[in-house]
């Protein structure tokens, strides 16, 4: 059986449906698009399952987490979990050990193709990755196989995104960001932590249209990383 849709997750939350299409003006406002695609927004929000979500967690502080979960808008701070299915994630689940580790394989074998990966950290590369192992399986070896079916892969967060603090000299571990150590297309979303909102924009992009938002030469997408916000200060 697949995941519900947005809407069917904010109406039994008991949203109703001006909470709904209030809610996808904000996402598509969030996410860049024009007045002209809030439609296209409400019918995938309306209409698409809920993508299921593999969320891994390697070397990083979990602020990523922490904002992800502490939305300021009152809708996305009620809703935000229920815009994606967060099948797997280390920091939220209620599972541990091999009933997690099942969640996680059930996921990517039933929707290869189809789960969104999201990453939080970077991946130690130096002594062949002991720095970070988890149920006996290093980082790297976890990320590989979890990019290999992903529909779209994001770095959440500056550790994931470019290496972050752990990344710089000496780097004892090896610290390496996501987009280095694997083949396909990713989504950075820098940020110590990122902005909550810029999740929800990223993911209203990838359910509104099935494909990757258009990235700047960092890999970052452009709708929230083309310009400073100084760019538009009256005092500049």
């Amino acid at each position: 059986m697949s995941h519900p849709s947005i809407w069917g997750a904010m109406k039994s939350k008991g949203y109703t449906r001006r909470d709904f299409l209030e809610f996808c003006a904000y996402a598509a406002a969030v996410a860049g698009i024009s007045k002209s695609g809030v439609a296209q927004v409400t019918q995938a929000f309306e209409q698409k399952a809920r993508p299921p979500v593999v969320w891994l967690h390697f070397q990083e502080c979990t602020c990523c987490s922490e904002s992800f979960i502490r939305s300021a808008h009152p809708v996305v701070a009620d809703v935000l979990l229920d815009l994606i299915s967060l099948d797997y994630t280390e920091t939220l689940q209620a599972a541990a050990g091999a009933q997690a580790e099942k969640s996680r394989d059930d996921t990517m074998k039933k929707y290869a193709g189809k789960y969104i990966l999201l990453v939080e950290g970077s991946v130690p590369t130096n002594d062949g990755g002991i720095y970070c192992t988890i149920g006996g399986r290093t980082a790297e070896d976890i990320l590989q196989e979890c990019a290999k079916d992903a529909a779209a892969v994001v770095a959440w967060g500056s550790c994931a995104s470019n290496g972050c603090i752990q990344h710089a000299n000496p780097n004892p571990t090896g610290a390496t960001p996501i987009h280095k150590l694997i083949g396909q297309p990713v989504i950075n979303v820098p940020g110590c932590p990122p902005i909550a909102d810029v999740m929800v924009g990223v993911v209203t992009h990838l359910l509104a249209f099935d494909h990757l938002p258009e990235v700047d030469s960092l890999g970052r997408p452009k709708e929230f990383y083309s310009r400073r916000v100084h760019d538009t200060c009256y005092r500049r």
